[in-house]
């Protein structure tokens, strides 16, 4: 006999019993759109053969290293179904090596099936696609939400996977990741851009990105606009007749510093999963639909890679309703304050838990140089990278030199010295033939830019260090859109081909301060020559050190917009408190963009401190792996590191298994890898061999008393 709250069944008809159920249903269980969305939400069916959720209708062909990115009817009024297209395009080959000799189609890919089989086709995935805002009706956050939903999805045996956007990219940022393992497990995706994906606001024509990619006038656009420029219409035009043709970018200028809520938005994702979910599969009533499914029994994976990853592990600590089962965070830009201890091979590391904005522009100031050590010598800068200026990065040695902040006196001993600061500052010798393409490829410098703009709250106005964004000219200075149609198309395109942190596309980062006026910043003339603009990145330093590079403590404004910084700085530290929520961390060892030693190591430290030895957090840490697999296709980097994103998907799948069936996840250990020999051999598992369920013990990782300890 069962019991309708207190009512026995046995003592109604069939009839009271409808109208005692019916009437004793809570307002709870009426699916409710969440009070953070108060914008259109927009549904696409996708039919899995002309277009899709995982590939925009490309398929693993139109995906590969060789394939040609999609076009536009006109370039320069694409619409959003072939941004969306696009975005897709650019977003997957963003994260992952898309070369099949690098594992592409042969180890993961659309055709790859959950067991780990070429399926011989393209890996299409039927299903819905859902959009809306996360906002609550102010229009200042406007962060864009989606949810995937499979034609494989079972409302039975329900599933989601959290997809946060790594970097700052927008919401299809992390379709190549947690996406694609969601869709092809049949789970719901419940995707966010976390309020600082791509809003590019052109300051001088007034326009902005919408929802779906497309670009309307700010005025037009008002509310459904993903991001305006928080400056009246004097104070813009203002702004454009002293820095005329410049971009607001949303990450950069939002003055909401959304790092301090990306957890806040990655829950909302999967708050709005569930809706969408219930309004798909919920019991239909004339009171309403019904929900059906519900957190508690539903598996719930928080999980992505990069800014992504911390996001999940953000969302798991402050998960006050029960929503996420487990996370997997992959390579986790994450920052706390540090709680531990960490050794590898038995001793003390030289340093370890400085957070992004230190570590970036420590970064920032010495990667050039450390291009001209020895361990860089005979090696041709193309392999290694996009294209670098080594007369420039040269120069920079000597600037460096200038102020004190090196001691050598010759450009290759300069270059071993910035080398070797960097090592002692916590990246991992592995990483060490990193620092060139991460420079050049402008990661760092844009990075450094970026969060100096958002964790000070600053205007586009603000001319933060002297760093803004705009196209350029044939001399390198800043020109109006309308000046050519490949400007043009560019910013029409930019929602599928932008990264939200500039450069990017034809947007560049400009020196304002430069001698010969404002100029590309990579090529401008700073006081010592084009030294890489060291006057600007020693600005940046400063807002981290609070002092000048002479030591000297800043004064006035500098005191006031390094506090700044700091202040936002602070506001991202997370508790690493998981409450018992199953975790894996999986990183490369060899990650110069995110080191081991601030991110995953700290992080792990910091949650065994915070939650017990016992807390159910694993980390697995791989050998010779780093941050961005697409730069594997780099010849002399492909033999020289392997692919993380194989041990992202075998992470997500360990916890599956363990939240599913209550399989044990692996111990925390060092996966040892092997790379290839040459770039055209193709990559297999006697490279990167799985995690092992019972690793030999010189590769465990352990933590006891405050101490993590590596081998």
């Amino acid at each position: 006999m069962r019991i309708v709250r207190g009512l026995s069944v046995r003592k109604l008809s069939p009839t009271l019993l409808v109208l005692a159920i019916a009437g004793c249903r809570s307002n709870n269980d009426l699916n409710t759109r969440p009070s953070f969305v108060t914008s259109a939400i927009v549904t696409t069916p996708y039919d899995g053969n002309s277009d899709d959720l995982l590939t925009g209708g490309l398929g693993r062909s139109g995906l590969a290293f060789f394939a040609p990115a999609p076009g536009f009817v006109n370039a320069a009024a694409p619409t959003a179904g072939e941004l969306r297209r696009l975005a897709i395009y650019q977003n997957y080959r963003a994260l992952v090596d898309t070369t099949t000799a690098g594992g592409y189609g042969v180890l993961y890919g659309p055709n790859i099936d959950v067991q780990g089989n070429d399926t011989l086709d393209e890996g299409k995935i039927a299903g819905d696609e859902t959009l809306a805002f996360d906002d609550g009706g102010t229009g200042q956050v406007n962060a864009t939400m989606m949810v995937q939903v499979p034609a494989s999805f079972d409302p039975k045996s329900p599933c989601i996977v959290t997809g946060t956007s790594s970097g700052s990219r927008g919401v299809y940022g992390a379709i190549a990741t947690a996406g694609e393992w969601g869709l092809k497990h049949g789970c719901a995706v419940a995707y966010t851009d976390k309020g600082s994906g791509m809003g590019v606001h052109d300051l001088a024509g007034n326009t902005v990105n919408r929802i779906d990619g497309t670009r309307a006038d700010a005025v037009t656009a008002g509310g459904a606009s993903t991001f305006t420029a928080s400056l009246s219409d004097t104070d813009r035009a203002s702004f454009d007749v002293r820095r005329p043709n410049r971009f607001a970018v949303k990450h950069a200028h939002s003055r909401q510093n959304p790092e301090k809520d990306w957890g806040r938005y990655t829950l909302h994702a999967v708050e709005f999963a569930f809706y969408v979910l219930n309004e798909k599969f919920g019991e239909h009533t004339s009171s309403g639909t019904m929900r059906t499914i519900h957190p508690g029994r539903t598996i719930v994976i928080a999980a992505s890679v990069s800014n992504g990853g911390g996001a999940a592990l953000a969302a798991a600590e402050q998960d006050t309703q029960g929503l996420i089962s487990g996370v997997v965070a992959g390579e986790p830009q994450v920052q706390v304050a540090p709680t531990a201890t960490i050794h590898r091979g038995g001793v003390a590391v030289a340093a370890s838990g400085k957070s992004l904005f230190d570590y970036v522009t420590y970064a920032d100031l010495y990667q050039a140089c450390a291009t001209h050590a020895a361990a860089y010598s005979g090696l041709l800068p193309v392999a290694l990278g996009p294209p670098f200026d080594a007369t420039a990065a040269a120069a920079r040695c000597t600037s460096l030199k200038a102020k004190g902040l090196l001691t050598a006196t010759t450009t290759a001993a300069q270059g071993d010295e910035a080398l070797s600061r960097l090592n002692q500052y916590g990246w991992e010798a592995q990483s060490n033939l990193l620092h060139l393409s991460h420079f050049s490829s402008y990661a760092t410098p844009a990075i450094a830019v970026t969060y100096a703009n958002a964790y000070a709250r600053a205007s586009v106005a603000d001319d933060l260090c002297g760093y803004s964004f705009a196209m350029v000219d044939g001399a390198n200075t800043p020109q109006a859109v309308s000046a050519t149609a490949a400007n043009q198309s560019s910013l029409a395109q930019i929602f599928a081909i932008g990264t939200g942190v500039p450069p990017m596309s034809t947007i560049q980062l400009i020196n304002d301060n430069a001698q010969n006026g404002p100029t590309r910043d990579q090529v401008s003339q700073g006081q010592a020559g084009v030294d890489y603009n060291t006057d600007g990145v020693l600005c940046l330093r400063s807002l981290s050190t609070g002092t000048d590079a002479a030591g000297a403590p800043l004064t006035g404004a500098a005191l006031d917009r390094s506090n700044a910084v700091k202040a936002g700085s602070n506001e991202v530290l997370r508790t690493a408190r998981l409450r018992g929520i199953p975790t894996i961390l999986v990183q490369g060892r060899a990650d110069a963009l995110v080191p081991v030693n601030h991110a995953s190591r700290a992080y792990l430290g910091a949650n065994k401190v915070a939650d017990g030895e016992g807390s159910p957090t694993v980390y697995y840490e791989v050998e010779n792996a780093q941050h961005f697999d697409t730069f594997l296709s780099f010849p002399s980097l492909s033999t020289r590191y392997v692919p993380l994103h194989p041990y992202v998907m075998q992470g997500l799948d360990l916890m599956y298994a363990r939240l599913k069936n209550g399989a044990a996840l692996p111990p925390s250990q060092v996966v040892r890898t092997t790379p290839r020999s040459n770039s055209f051999t193709q990559i297999s598992t006697a490279n990167v061999p799985p995690i092992s369920s019972a690793p030999v013990a010189a590769d465990l990782i352990t933590f006891a008393s405050g101490t993590v300890s590596v081998p």
